[in-house]
């Protein structure tokens, strides 16, 4: 089993400058269609990799995204960035098979899992040697992360049910994850504009699948991800 390469610990360290960003490999989406029909994964975690992403986040499921647990091993084996294990985790076996597939980081739905269940899952994922980004829509998941000592928490813009995005909704929620829990902005972020909206509300990183995926040049739209607070 591979050594975990510490999810958490290279967005710490890379958003002290400037914000993170955790790549997404992504075939398919239930509200876009096909992305990429031709998508290599070895390829384009090379490309993220080159332009600064700090993580990947691979999607796992097949019926909805079209992924694939190939396309983990595939681009974690093809780069030196940590990791994310992006799949609907419902069960304490779930969390298991991330590890065993080599996954550095393991994605629990706040909106998913019931209390017990989140904080079981949370557990067993740390004993095993895995990082957990905790995702949440609104302030009471937040505050569920919060209580089973999440350290790592993406707030989604987009509504689970809908598929519509607030794109001021983590903007919003920023202010209700304290300073040394690591904050994600997830979904929606189409630029720089709105990656400096984020950094300047206090995010650490922003995960980020479509506008990359069906980009000309993944590796440049990273970098211009990649902004500072407007006070450095």
């Amino acid at each position: 089993m591979a050594v975990a390469r510490g999810f958490t610990h290279r967005l710490r360290v890379d958003s002290v400058r400037q914000l993170a960003v955790i790549a997404e490999i992504k075939r398919r989406s239930p509200s876009k269609g096909v992305l990429s029909a031709a998508l290599i994964a070895q390829d384009l975690a090379q490309q993220y990799e080159s332009g600064g992403a700090s993580c990947l986040s691979v999607l796992t499921d097949a019926e909805s995204f079209g992924g694939s647990e190939a396309d983990l091993i595939d681009a974690r084996g093809a780069v030196d960035c940590p990791v994310l294990r992006k799949d609907f985790t419902v069960s304490l076996n779930d969390v298991c098979d991330a590890r065993i597939m080599g996954a550095d980081c393991v994605l629990l739905i706040a909106a998913a899992l019931d209390q017990h269940e989140l904080l079981s899952f949370h557990q067993l994922a740390l004993e095993i040697g895995l990082d957990v980004l905790v995702e949440t829509h609104d302030e009471a998941e937040v505050e569920r992360a919060l209580e089973i000592g999440a350290t790592l928490i993406g707030v989604n813009q987009r509504d689970l049910v809908t598929f519509e995005v607030d794109h001021e909704r983590a903007v919003r929620m920023a202010c209700l994850i304290p300073d040394h829990v690591l904050k994600v902005a997830e979904s929606g972020v189409r630029g720089a504009s709105d990656a400096q909206s984020l950094r300047d509300a206090g995010y650490d990183a922003v995960l980020v699948g479509e506008s990359l995926v069906t980009s000309a040049d993944p590796a440049l739209a990273i970098k211009s991800l990649r902004v500072r607070s407007q006070e450095n």
